[in-house]
């Protein structure tokens, strides 16, 4: 990967505590901020409450804070709430390579491990919900349960960019991250405009307020944070005529073994939820619960806390999915 002025020289990565990225990603609450070492790389984190793990993956163009409302939430009714910022964002590593589908599930899995736990009920939203899935096929013993928001498997999501023209079309922003240097430079531009942008025509009705724009404009701002952003991206389109992706793809045909919630926004512009919908068949020997979220957009645990905390929490407190 050639080094761009977004780009940290390689073998130089960001400091997850420098003070560019503390100020912006560190905020104040009832949690608790920290970093950990796994999978060559250095992970921020926030946490609250002890019990069973949940570990929080967030999307693009967000961060850790985008579980703001469910961590409070999963530490009262008795869990261990992680939030990370996934490699490139936040507070965590900005590293010059590692941002293949693969090695991101692996900075999931070894954070696990890195926190002590035997095992975690993962929470992904987006390209969160994507390493998700594949963390469930690739270390299946490191995931208890799955929970995925507005993320269709990967093989369905192979599929749908690939043979469904809506689904082509709303997701127009991945090929456009395709060209060198002008995503960087848009999602930077004007103090990150364009993600104020695209968070409100994500999501529903109920858009975020400016002071929440706010916040993931300047994060996305944190130097090398767009490229970082945009490179898992960059794979998942590339790869779609290359050796490596042909041989994710078919490694993805392992079936998932856990028990498996899937959300979902019915209002969802950038992923169909008919791209979503029958991820199901990848599930075996496990329950899979699907629940379409009406009126709702691409981030459904903003635009509705309470209501997806709620389906989050009744669905943790379940015995019946259990293996």
């Amino acid at each position: 990967m050639a080094d761009t002025p977004d780009t940290p020289p390689p073998g130089s990565p960001t400091p997850p505590g420098s003070p560019a990225s503390s100020s912006v990603v560190r905020m104040d609450g009832p949690w608790t901020h920290r970093d950990v070492a796994a999978n060559g790389a250095r992970f921020h984190i926030a946490e609250l409450g002890e019990g069973p793990l949940v570990l929080l993956l967030h999307g693009f163009p967000q961060f850790w804070w985008t579980w703001r409302h469910q961590l409070p939430a999963l530490a009262e009714a008795g869990y261990r709430a992680v939030a990370m910022d996934l490699r490139g964002v936040g507070g965590s590593d900005r590293t010059p390579r590692g941002y293949d589908p693969a090695n991101l599930a692996l900075d999931v899995t070894g954070v696990i491990r890195s926190l002590g736990e035997p095992d975690a009920t993962l929470v992904g939203h987006d390209l969160g919900g994507y390493l998700a899935w594949t963390a469930a096929v690739m270390r299946p013993k490191l995931v208890r349960r799955l929970a995925v928001v507005s993320m269709p498997h990967p093989r369905r999501w192979r599929a749908a960019m690939l043979g469904d023209p809506r689904q082509t079309a709303a997701g127009s922003y991945v090929w456009g991250f395709q060209s060198p240097l002008l995503p960087e430079r848009r999602l930077t531009a004007d103090d990150g405009a364009l993600v104020g942008r695209l968070l409100r025509e994500w999501s529903g009705p109920q858009a975020p307020e400016d002071d929440v724009v706010e916040v993931y404009r300047r994060a996305m701002c944190i130097p090398s944070t767009a490229h970082c952003s945009v490179e898992p991206y960059r794979w998942l389109i590339r790869s779609l005529a290359r050796l490596d992706g042909f041989q994710f793809n078919r490694r993805m045909k392992r079936p998932v073994r856990v028990p498996t919630l899937h959300l979902h926004g019915s209002l969802d512009p950038v992923l169909r939820a008919r791209s979503a919908a029958g991820s199901g068949e990848y599930v075996v020997e496990a329950p899979y619960r699907w629940r379409l979220f009406d009126g709702l957009g691409h981030f459904p645990h903003e635009e509705d806390p309470k209501g997806f905390t709620g389906e989050l929490l009744d669905w943790l407190r379940d015995p019946g999915p259990e293996r």
